[in-house]
Parts: structure tokens; sequence; C-alpha cells
């Protein structure tokens, strides 16, 4: 996986570095002359060039390319993940684009702290970190191809950049924790903090409907016809482009000499050359009760969780139902409500400890204590099958099936083929008419359309608005075929006329005027409850709906207001009885009156400490380690060790 190559040769270090010596000596008797010339900025492939500030080291200390490639690569890898669309391309690249210079930034600093992470640590990374459980499976390196094809499948790059990537973020890793070892926080600012977090409010709000403001919206005619003008460049191409389109189409039941049919002795080839897919590997079903146990618990709480499992244990061996039991003990979440059963899963996705002993145990036997990642388990196994390959005889059927579809997959592709062919030569009437195909031709559609007398049209719809009106006819599928078209005629977007696109107006003259009056009906009821100190009064005088809530924290979500951590958070610092003004998020808005508020418990408070504490190490971590990075950024930017090939937005030189 990870070629190490380390020799201590002290001649050969030696002459390494009269090597180095002459070259730098030959660079500088070369680029002296130019030595502080940008040679990148001109260079198109490049997005920047990073190198470390300071003339000695522009000269012996090279410098990192960011190239476009790269950065395009890691866009569309961002954009897969985040599921977004095509469009979102040109407003991301250069966000990431800053991403990989400050990477490079960062990097080059870690690397002048002496921070480098070497093939062993990568080793140890991969061996034991979060990758382990698919890289080492029970502490077994599943080999160089499968590492190979998971790194490209869940990465997307080869295992020379994923390697290079991982010891970058190690190495990135070190430099933070270097940076923020010396954050701390008060034992008052986490009580503080806690205090402020684990407060609960009940409280009755009002609601005012969006909907209903927008239905009460009656704009005049001649209204609807001035927002139709003023807002012209709005319409300007509201009717999608539509596009007439005539083409023949067959499915796979019609192709000609019918239905493919499959040999025996290419089923035994299939099955011969795809024995992997038919592997089966180890499972195992199984109850458990489990007695959790936090990772990096101490002594104690080890102890205290042991002796709670050694008495569940005994009830066990003493006959007690194990479903039962696992009801009431197991701290499994997933499991507990089911009596701790668990599905027929492969034993590679359990913790190791725990698959070793379910897989040492019968079906129907229970074993002792077994201590996992999670804390103690009582494990009953109730089937079990080792790894096996299955036999011909079970997945012929199967085999039948896939290669019939390859081979009538490829027969209706040469169909196509051959029918596009003689389409070009003899136009589409004379080829239907020499196969029995029919002409359809549509009415003007969209791309969003559909054609009824096919299975699927989108891939259809999709080619066929991006073929030139009048080019020679093409093939798209269909779902179960292929259709053979030609573009008859465009009707490019357009603006409509008032009259026809009138519905349309009326919605969209609602959508901008109904914010600004829902605003103005909540700042009425806000300034009606203060002055009669009552909110439901309020709320009656203006035949409004009103709800109580219970006491809730500020990780809730209600109807009408959302989360309690955006605008309805400021019901956490009223007093009782007081009234909030507009909180307003979403297509509704409200108006709330404290009813009761609840500070945390001192059982409560000293529970949720630890946690508190960390969470704002972690924030002030990120901050202490942003304002390091801006900083160092701006040192590079300042001393020109950050070279554009162009002009970036946003002002960047």
């Amino acid at each position: 996986m990870i070629r190490i190559f380390q020799q201590d040769n002290r001649a050969t270090k030696i002459i390494f570095g009269l090597i180095i010596a002459a070259a730098i000596v030959t660079m500088v008797i070369t680029l002296v002359p130019g030595i502080f010339n940008d040679d990148t900025a001109t260079n198109a492939a490049l997005f920047a060039t990073v190198r470390t500030p300071g003339a000695w080291s522009r000269l012996i200390g090279g410098s990192t390319p960011i190239t476009m490639q790269e950065v395009q690569a890691q866009t569309q890898r961002q954009m897969q993940q985040q599921h977004l669309p095509d469009y979102a391309l040109p407003f991301l690249i250069n966000r990431v684009g800053q991403q990989q210079v400050e990477r490079a930034v960062l990097i080059r600093e870690a690397d002048r702290l002496g921070l480098q992470v070497s093939d062993d640590d990568l080793r140890r990374e991969l061996s034991s970190g979060p990758l382990s459980q698919y890289l080492f499976p029970g502490g077994k390196f599943i080999g160089d191809q499968q590492y190979m094809n998971f790194v490209e499948q869940f990465f997307g790059v080869g295992v020379s950049q994923f390697e290079k990537e991982v010891k970058e973020d190690l190495e990135l890793q070190r430099l933070e924790s270097l940076v923020t070892g010396s954050v701390t926080v008060s034992d008052s600012a986490v009580r503080t903090a806690y205090l402020e977090q684990g407060q609960k409010v009940k409280f009755t709000y009002a609601v005012v409907s969006g909907e209903d403001i927008k239905k009460s919206i009656n704009p005049s005619e001649a209204d609807l016809e001035a927002f139709f003008k003023q807002n012209a460049a709005r319409y300007a191409s509201a009717v999608p482009e539509t596009r007439k389109i005539t083409f023949i189409a067959f499915d796979d039941a019609s192709l000609p000499g019918g239905k493919p049919q499959v040999s025996e002795a290419e089923i035994q080839a299939y099955y011969n050359q795809n024995l992997a897919q038919f592997k089966v590997a180890e499972q195992v079903e199984t109850r458990h009760i489990l007695i959790s146990v936090p990772k990096g618990a101490d002594a104690k709480a080890d102890a205290a969780g042991k002796a709670k499992a050694e008495d569940v244990l005994k009830q066990v061996q003493s006959g007690g139902n194990f479903a039962d039991l696992a009801k009431k003990y197991s701290d499994d979440p997933g499991s507990k409500d089911q009596g701790g059963k668990l599905p027929m899963m492969p034993t590679s996705g359990l913790d190791p400890a725990y698959a070793q002993a379910a897989m040492a145990l019968n079906p129907g036997q229970t074993s002792g204590l077994v201590r996992s990642q999670f804390g103690y388990h009582i494990i009953q196994t109730v089937a079990k099958q080792p790894a096996h390959t299955k036999t011909l005889a079970e997945v012929h059927d199967s085999i039948v099936a896939a290669l019939e579809s390859q081979k009538a997959a490829a027969a209706a592709q040469n169909y196509a083929n051959q029918l596009v062919a003689q389409a070009r030569k003899d136009g589409l009437d004379k080829t239907a008419q020499a196969h029995n195909l029919h002409v359809v031709t549509t009415d003007f559609i969209g791309r969003d359309g559909v054609i009824p007398s096919l299975p699927d049209s989108t891939a259809l719809l999709t080619a066929a608005f991006g073929a030139a009106k009048g080019a020679a006819p093409q093939s798209a599928t269909t779902g179960e075929g292929y259709a053979i078209y030609q573009v008859l005629d465009v009707k490019a977007a357009h603006a409509p006329d008032f009259a026809s696109w009138k519905s349309h107006v009326i919605d969209d003259y609602r959508d901008q005027k109904a914010p600004e009056l829902l605003n103005a009906q909540l700042i009425k009821l806000a300034d009606r409850a203060k002055a009669l100190n009552d909110l439901p009064k309020a709320a009656a005088e203006m035949k409004l709906t009103v709800k109580t809530s219970d006491l809730v924290g500020r990780d809730a979500q209600l109807p009408d207001l959302g989360s309690m951590s955006g605008a309805a958070s400021v019901l956490f610092s009223l007093p009782k009885g007081g009234i909030s003004g507009p909180i307003n998020e979403g297509p509704n808005g409200t108006v709330a009156q404290v009813v009761d508020k609840q500070e945390p418990t001192p059982e409560e408070l000293a529970k949720n400490l630890p946690l508190t504490r960390e969470k704002l190490l972690d924030q002030q971590r990120q901050e202490a380690f942003g304002l390091f990075a801006a900083s160092l950024m701006q040192r590079y930017q300042q001393n020109g060790a950050i070279v554009y090939s162009h002009k970036q937005p946003g002002g960047l030189p």
C-alpha cells in the first residue's frame, strides 16, 4: 500500500547535498536578473501560486502551484457531495480556489515548523483511524486492489493523491493543535454558557398567517399591469423554449430476431468470470443487551458499568427472558425496543470483539460479558452463516436474466445505430416504412414535458433540446428501447403578453407585497399586546389564533416559529410576562408572551458542564485557528507570496 524507503547512507547524503548546493548556485546565476519577477502570473492553467515569504525563501523554497484543473476537480466533488446543480459551478469555483490557496499556505507554515507526516504516520492513521473499519476490517488489510477501488469510489481520486491529502490533513491537525494548545475556558464561562443554554421557556404565541395575508391582497387590473411593466426584465423569458420533434421508436419486444437466447456455456462462463460477486460474507444474526460505558471512561465508571452488566447476566443465566431484559436494561436505542434483536449482518460491520464472540456461539447460545468500544454486551446468537460462494444452481436464473438483459441492450443499440444511419440517408418516413415503424410528430413541447407514447421521454427531450433545428437524425433511449428523432422547429423562450400571464403576475405581486404587510400586522399586534400587557386579549381583538408551548429549550423546533435557536431565541432573554416583538422567519410570523421560565437544576448543571466545556473549547479553538489562518494569509499576501493567475472576484489581487 505504502512503500517506504529509509536508508542511512552518509555518502549518499553528502553527494545529494553537493548536488543541491550546485543547483542553488546555478539558480542564482540564472535567475538573479529577474529574481523577483512573477513567473507564473501569466500561466492560464494556474489558479494561483504560493511560496514562502522572503527573498531567500523564494529562491530556495520552491512554490506550490494551485492548478485550475485541481480547483475544478475539487469543485465538482463538492457539488456532487452537496447535490448542487451545474449552474452553481461558477459561483463555487472561486471559493474552492481560495480554500485551496489557504490550505497551501497553512501546509507551508506547518512544513516550516517541522510538522511533516511520515509514511509510518499515514499507515497508523489508515489502520487505526476512522477509515480503519473499511480498510482494515478485523485488523486485516483489504488488499491493494480493493484499497484502490475504495479510494476511487468514495473519494474520486487515485491512491497517491488520496494519501497525499490524508498526510496534509494530518499535518494541518498538528498545526491546529500547536496553535490552539493553550486555549482554555474558565469555569465561570462554562457555567454561564450552560445556564444560558439550559434555560427553558413556556409561552403563548399568536400566529399571523402569510397565506391569509396573501389572500387579502387584491390588486386592481391597473396595479397588475403596472407591476408587469416594471418587472419586464423578470418576464423577458418567462415562457420557456419549446420544440417540435419528430421520431420513430421501438422497444425491446420489437427487436429483429426476437428475444436474445442464452446458452448454458455462456452462463457457466459468466459465473466463472464473476465469482467475486457471488461471494457471501460471514454474517450473524444476534440479540444483545448493552450496558453502555462511554469511550475513555475512568476506571470507576467502567467498574460500575461492568457490575451492572454482571447483574443482568445473572438474570439471563437464571432463566430470565432475554428480550424482556433487553427492553428493560439495554442502552442500545436501536435494538432495545425489539428485545435487543439485530438483523443478519456481515461481521465486518460489527465491533471485532462483538463479532468474534457472536460467531463463537451456536444458535440459541448466550455469551458471558463481552467488552467492545461501546461498553459491555451480553450476546445471544440467533443464526450465523459462514463466508461462502453461491453455487451456479443458486444463481443460474439471475445470470440468465443478466445475460439476456446485456444481449438485449446490445441488440437494441445496434438496431438504433442501423436506423440512425438509414434515416440520415433516406429520411425518417422511408426508414419507418421499411421497418414497419410509426412516425410520431409532437406539438411544441417544453424541456420538462412528457411524450405520452413513450415509456420515458426524459432522455429524448434532454437530447432534443441540445440538438440544432434540422440536424441529422440521432438516437436517445426511452427506457424500454430507443427513439430516432429530429428537431423540426424551435420556439425560443420569450416574454408573455399580460393577459396570458395574468395569473402568474397576481401570484408574483402578492409574493412581493406580503412580507411588508405581514410585518406591519406583527408590529400592530406586538404594540397592542404590550399596551394591554396581554397577548391573548390583543390577538382576540385581531381574530388571531393563540397557541401555548410546552417548556422548551434552545434545541426545540416549533410549528410557525421554527428553531428556538433562531429568531425565537429572543424569548430566552425576556422576563416572565415579557412580550416579544415580531418573530418573522418563514412564511408566517408570530408574537409571543413568556408564561414561565425554568433554570437548569444543580444536577443538570453538574452533568452537562463537561460537554459544555468541550463545546466552548472547540468554539474557541476554531476562532483562534481562524484568526491565525487569516493573519497568515494577510502576511503572505502583503509579501507577494500568493500570486494569482488572473484578477479574482472580491477585490483580491
